[in-house]
């Protein structure tokens, strides 16, 4: 592609370098490389969702941080990136959600809707004047086929996963998953490894307030958050 003089290959979304690499959407990924921790792991009962809260100020409240969302009953999701650009898409996708119950009353199928807010994201990398969203997502839930993981990329790629850790502390948590995952884990033993995971990442001492934690259970199939006391218990058996 003939580039303007003067313009560089990473000043415009629309414009390729020469070995064919879209710079912005690069970018892009260095913000989700550089967000706060947060992993999600797929089992036979389940899904969990554990992330990684951190106080960047002295006088912030702490319960007003919030890092895992409900989409919907079956669907909770959680990011790396801008929190900015991550509340726009998962308020994308609670309306997706709610647009699918309405038309077909039914609840969305948790790939169906991991590719409507791909969609999105690959749109913001081939028009002028916008930038790519600076957030990978990850979308968890149970539908019809199970127990379902997807992360996203500001790309608008998506993969399925078992186990998937994005941000900053991500090398270290994805070598403590790939050593210790199991296919036959139980929702509370995920949720453990989970937690073990994020440990090396965690500022300071392990506390409750520091994690931010969601399941999604088979037997149900309801998406819910765990209260301080709940994972004040789940540390308890850590030890």
């Amino acid at each position: 592609m003939f580039t303007p003089p003067g313009m560089g290959y990473d000043r415009a979304i629309t414009v390729f370098s020469p070995d064919g690499r879209l710079f912005q959407v690069e970018y892009a990924m260095e913000a989700v490389r550089k967000g706060f921790t947060t992993l999600g792991i797929k089992c036979s009962e389940g899904i969990v969702l554990v992330a990684e809260k951190r106080k960047l100020l002295p006088l912030i409240d702490f319960s007003s941080l919030e890092k895992i969302f409900k989409v919907d009953e079956h669907i909770g999701m959680t990011y790396a990136g801008f929190p900015f650009d991550a509340r726009v898409l998962i308020d994308r996708a609670r309306t997706e959600a709610q647009i699918n119950r309405i038309l077909y009353d039914e609840p969305i199928d948790v790939e169906v809707l991991t590719r409507k807010i791909s969609d999105i994201m690959q749109l913001y990398t081939q028009h002028g004047g916008v930038r790519p969203f600076g957030v990978s997502l990850l979308i968890a839930g149970v539908d019809l086929n199970g127990p379902r993981l997807f992360m996203t990329e500001p790309s608008g790629a998506y993969a399925g996963y078992m186990a998937r850790v994005i941000g900053a502390g991500s090398q270290p948590a994805t070598e403590y998953l790939e050593k210790n995952y199991r296919h036959d884990l139980t929702l509370n033993e995920a949720l453990i490894l989970g937690i073990n995971a994020l440990k090396p990442v965690i500022e300071g001492a392990l506390e409750p307030q520091k994690l931010e934690i969601g399941v999604i259970s088979i037997k149900d199939g309801k998406f819910r958050k765990l209260s301080e006391d709940e994972i004040a218990g789940k540390l308890k058996q850590i030890g």
